[in-house]
């Protein structure tokens, strides 16, 4: 529980939610003993909110919790939410839950005239003494405006509810129904009203995929993140992920690691750090997924754990590259230091992926990971969504100081850069370029370090070329002039051209 100074008035107490990302957005949690709307369209996730609010409390706060259904049955709701691990049922048994079942029955009548809550706020209370509760879940008060006409009286009457769960130092949920993602707060304009904060749950149609939000739109009397955060609803609840509300804590290492190609780790001034973020872009075929094989195989040599995600091409694809250039990837997943993970980016969404992503390195605990190819993911993503991807990635695998490899493939085979060369250069250490040279007739190829942050490198660019054992570097193209377009030229031919040019 935190207590909140604001600007000299009375401290704010927060409770933790105990959902995954919650507290960053919150900054520590709900305000206590206060009320929150939770408003949403459908299948934004307002149910699972308001149970996992009561769950975590029970779980991992020792809070105990009542939930009030005017829509659902209390048996409905606890055999919908069992596929996520909670046992609604034994936390009823054990006097940690109370259901308040206000949800309609069949061929039940309701009064049309003047009406009051006074009932349900005693029932409330009363399963709040029975089970001593801090928190409380009231699912959905929509249902009440679809059955009751006069919305003047249900807004009178839900200030008394509010009223008498803030009196009892109650942390109340509320969720209301939205009929637009941009729209009004709530679907009838008056429930926002009735509480201190609102928090605002979303399920947008962005490009042929759902994806949810959340923004917490107000918090009377103290502060959160402004905006819209994605979450995910997996078998463990929700979890959001705050990309943008990411801190530069990360620790810096000093030690090197190697490439696996020792004159590569001699361009980069003695190999890549320890735990640095290596963009390695060029076109298609120039050699980025024989670098990737090269720095996941170097690591097991080692004795290091290596994870690799692939999203264009097989695990079996990928073995079989391996083999070509007399690597034996085989032979490293047997002995538990590899692992392969391939799927297409189209599989999940972004949210998905990412969550995806870090649970296997928190399984596999990988010192090195490599990605192969980070641009497959421009597929499914915005270039905002692609950059939060990238940056919430990036800190991840920092933070736990893991070194990561990423390929990015340029859209031409001649010169140009990729998205993600372009959007996220100055969010890795290391970036290396492969390109195709055309000179004097034939293609050749050219590699070049153009970054290596906190560290000296190899200005040069060096041809290089591809074989059984891999990739040999050969010597720096030497007064040669537009190499990375593509269109080498001498340097003396230039000069002359220009003379040329200038006695026209």
């Amino acid at each position: 529980m935190t207590k909140l100074k604001n600007n000299g008035n009375p401290m704010v107490e927060k409770i933790p939610v105990g959902i995954e990302g919650f507290n960053i957005i919150s900054e520590n949690g709900l305000p206590k003993g206060r009320t929150t709307l939770l408003s949403g369209t459908s299948g934004s996730g307002k149910t699972v909110f308001a149970i996992e609010f009561l769950w975590n409390g029970i779980k991992k706060y020792n809070e105990n919790g009542v939930f009030v259904t005017f829509e659902e049955t209390p048996r409905d709701i606890m055999r919908n939410v069992k596929s996520l691990g909670w046992d609604l049922s034994d936390a009823v048994r054990s006097a940690k839950l109370a259901f308040v079942d206000a949800s309609p029955v069949s061929g039940e009548k309701y009064e049309t005239g003047d009406y009051d809550f006074g009932a349900l706020i005693a029932r409330i209370l009363h399963a709040v003494d029975k089970v001593n509760a801090k928190r409380v879940s009231i699912d959905s008060i929509s249902a009440l405006f679809h059955r009751f006409s006069d919305t003047g009286i249900i807004r009178r009457e839900m200030f008394r509810v509010a009223a008498a769960l803030k009196d009892n130092g109650l942390t109340t949920l509320i969720s209301s129904e939205r009929v637009e993602e941009y729209g009004e707060v709530a679907r009838f304009g008056v429930e926002e009203f009735v509480s201190d904060n609102v928090i605002i749950l979303r399920n947008i149609l962005d490009d042929e995929k759902r994806r949810r939000t959340i923004e917490i739109l107000k918090f009377r009397g103290t502060t959160h993140q402004k905006g819209e955060y994605p979450f995910t609803i997996d078998k463990e609840g929700i979890k959001i992920l705050p990309l943008s509300s990411l801190e530069l804590v990360q620790k810096s290492s000093t030690k090197r690691i190697t490439s696996g190609n020792k004159d590569i780790n001699n361009m980069c001034g003695g190999g890549f750090f320890r735990d640095s973020v290596i963009l390695i872009s060029g076109p298609t075929g120039s050699g980025k997924t024989l670098m990737t094989t090269t720095f996941v195989e170097a690591g097991c040599n080692n004795g290091e754990k290596s994870l690799l995600f692939g999203f264009e091409e097989s695990e079996e694809q990928m073995i079989r590259n391996g083999l070509s250039w007399g690597v034996d990837l085989r032979k490293w997943i047997k002995r538990g230091l590899l692992k392969i993970v391939c799927s297409y980016p189209e599989t999940r969404g972004p949210e998905d992926h990412l969550l995806f992503m870090k649970r296997s390195m928190e399984e596999f605990k990988p010192n090195r990971i490599a990605v192969d190819s980070l641009s497959a993911m421009e597929r499914i993503l915005s270039i905002k969504s692609y950059r939060e991807f990238v940056i919430s990635l990036t800190s991840f695998i920092k933070l736990r100081e893991i070194a990561g490899l990423f390929t990015s493939t340029t859209k031409t085979l001649l010169g140009g850069e990729s998205i993600t060369e372009a959007h996220i250069s100055t969010l890795t250490d290391s970036i290396i370029i492969l390109r195709y040279v055309e000179l004097n007739g034939e293609m050749r190829r050219g590699l070049t370090v153009i970054k290596m942050r906190g560290s000296w490198h190899d200005k040069e660019i060096k041809e290089y070329t591809i074989d059984g054992k891999g990739m040999q570097i050969e010597k720096a193209f030497k007064g040669m002039e537009n190499i990375m377009a593509g269109a080498a030229r001498s340097m003396y031919q230039a000069e002359k051209s220009e003379m040329e040019k200038i006695i026209e």
